[in-house]
């Protein structure tokens, strides 16, 4: 079995650990690409049009003989003149010619053996140094993948002494990453996420924690347990190798996926 160093929320070295096979997983970045895409349909929300939308109108046709086109058009009070055109889909202030369909299947599914490979591949992902390099994440050259911490740290009650313990473990080069948002392209700024920011450092616990508070005001970072990973988690964006820090209990857990 491999063995993998556990770290103290200081940052030092305090004993040793082996490393669950989940981590020696097959990488399958096509399997991950699936599995997130899938997960992100589930959340589509359904829409569809009313199906007498564009008819409930009293527009006729002025009929032949007037030198304009024999389209139904809607009639201005008071007045013979015609007006704009009404109902049929090739004219303008007509119907819409094939409208959204509640029906229409918008969900991708993807077989749960496949899924599950999938999810294992993305948490193996995260004990390859250089595949969390190439996603983007910064980090201290000394730093070794997978990092794993001792419980101490899902206890830590305030989002100040939170940072300065995912400092001391190498990542506060990522921290100040995420600290740069960015403004939204196009109609997301007036729905109300006008602002971009990058994904930063993700903790795995066990069970609730005091972490997932301490950590919530933190750019970037996410906290999850176990029990809640999923492949868009640990790979958003269906990019694999997602800066990852490990608590003891949570690895053990992980022996269970054997």
């Amino acid at each position: 079995m491999t063995k993998v160093n556990i770290k103290s929320i200081t940052g030092t070295e305090s004993g040793s650990v082996n490393l669950p096979g989940v981590f020696a997983s097959d990488f399958r970045p096509d399997l991950i690409k699936r599995a997130v895409l899938s997960e992100q349909s589930k959340r589509r929300q359904p829409q569809g049009r009313y199906l007498l939308a564009g008819k409930l109108t009293a527009a006729t046709s002025v009929g032949p003989g007037r030198g304009i086109a024999k389209v139904p058009r809607t009639h201005s009070r008071g007045t013979h003149h015609s007006s704009r055109g009404a109902v049929i889909p090739s004219t303008r202030g007509g119907r819409l010619a094939h409208p959204p369909r509640v029906e229409k299947k918008i969900v991708e599914k993807i077989n749960k053996k496949e899924y599950n490979l999938a999810l294992r591949s993305a948490v193996s992902s995260t004990a390859n140094g250089d595949t969390v390099r190439a996603r983007g994440h910064r980090f201290d050259e000394d730093l070794s993948f997978p990092l794993v911490v001792e419980d101490k740290i899902a206890e830590i009650a305030k989002t100040k002494e939170m940072i300065s313990v995912i400092s001391n473990l190498g990542l506060g080069a990522d921290l100040e990453r995420t600290k740069n948002r960015s403004i939204r392209a196009g109609k997301g700024k007036r729905r109300g996420r006008k602002y971009r920011t990058k994904t930063g450092p993700l903790l795995v616990v066990a069970d609730d924690c005091n972490a997932e508070k301490s950590a919530q005001n933190i750019p970037g970072v996410t906290v999850c347990k176990v029990s809640d990973l999923t492949v868009e988690t640990l790979a958003p964006g269906a990019s694999a190798g997602r800066a990852t820090i490990w608590t003891e209990s949570a690895l053990k857990q992980l022996e269970e996926w054997n």
